[in-house]
């Protein structure tokens, strides 16, 4: 017989849809590591809200996967990795990291590119879980992902930003000192107004290179409203926009320090715009060393991250969290190195 289309908390749903965990989840108003240690018994989880998990999963029929069910059991030689965009030339640097190292690891790597939705890497993270990867690696955008995989007892390591640190591996670059030292090479130039660009402040990157800014703003002896924070979307013609304004301003800027690639590129495209000659009228730095950089005339200075080499670093870490799951989590931080190119002048 047919299943009957379904009422209540599964209503609306196919007769032939599967439900989820996260539908589980947000049923019963609790975490996804949360239903998964209920359904499992994996890990403490109090009486009434494990019984609520279970009324949830029965109203949405909802089935376990057995082949996830049975991770623990199965021998993997795939690595699965989420990248937030593959159009952007670090997350391709990285990719190209992770991927090498994994094959002379002996592994294969199934590769995704969430394009900034989270609802994308969930969705990835169910696919490696269905697929029985040996980890997975990723640039998270939240610390649910991080616990989803962590319930089913599959190693992550987070790269590039940090959500979920103490509950699983990481490799991270120095942003605070990184932006602190660009910063500081401005004050030292003689710049008194300078702008951050940045297009997020609540990620440990974004968090990190503005507090690495602050900090060498204070150090130069100068009034916090010295430094201009403006925040626009990783978007180039949204940022232009906005810094176009910026620079059209009495009070503008005399340096700029764009906090990513995508932003570097909206400020020196808003200056060119405006006719304001680099560095002549602006200064200009930025994190993210990539191609077009030393294409430009001047060449513009940056902050290097050698993303091939974080994503080597987080294959090897996984490795060593495969080896030995039970020893304590770590967070590797690199370094970045500031290479000062023609972007940036002397105040005069």
């Amino acid at each position: 017989m047919a299943r009957a289309a379904k009422t209540g908390i599964g209503s609306g749903k196919s007769a032939h849809s599967r439900a989820t965990m996260k539908e589980v989840a947000q049923a019963a108003g609790v975490s996804l590591s949360t239903v998964s240690r209920a359904l499992t018994g994996r890990g403490y989880v109090s009486a009434d809200v494990r019984d609520r998990v279970k009324k949830a999963a029965a109203a949405l029929e909802y089935v376990p996967d057995a082949m996830a069910r049975n991770l623990r059991q199965q021998v993997s030689r795939v690595i699965g990795v989420i990248v937030s965009d593959l159009r952007d030339p670090f997350y391709v640097d990285l990719a190209s990291g992770l991927s090498q190292q994994s094959r002379r690891r002996g592994y294969a790597m199934m590769l995704s590119d969430n394009g900034g939705v989270e609802k994308r890497e969930l969705e990835a993270a169910e696919t490696f879980v269905s697929s029985r990867v040996a980890g997975v690696i990723l640039t998270p955008m939240s610390r649910e992902v991080s616990e989803y995989l962590l319930g089913y007892g599959i190693p992550v390591v987070e790269v590039d930003r940090q959500f979920a640190e103490g509950l699983c591996d990481a490799v991270v670059v120095d942003n605070r000192g990184a932006a602190f030292k660009v910063t500081q090479t401005l004050t030292s130039l003689g710049h008194e107004r300078i702008a951050l660009i940045i297009d997020e402040i609540t990620w440990t990157t974004g968090r990190d290179r503005l507090s690495g800014f602050k900090a060498a703003i204070a150090e130069a002896g100068l009034p916090p409203e010295a430094g201009i924070v403006v925040t626009s979307k990783l978007d180039v013609a949204q940022a232009q926009t906005a810094i176009t304004k910026l620079l059209s301003r009495k009070d503008r800027p005399t340096a700029i320090f764009a906090a990513n690639n995508v932003l570097a590129e909206a400020t020196w495209r808003a200056a060119e715009q405006l006719g304001k000659t680099i560095p002549d009228q602006l200064s200009l730095a930025c994190f993210d060393d990539v191609r077009w950089m030393t294409m430009v005339t001047p060449a513009i200075t940056t902050v290097a991250q050698d993303a091939v080499a974080m994503g080597e670093t987080a294959v090897d870490q996984l490795m060593e969290r495969i080896r030995k799951p039970s020893r304590p989590a770590c967070t590797i931080m690199m370094s970045a190195t500031m290479e000062e190119r023609g972007s940036t002048a002397r105040l005069t």
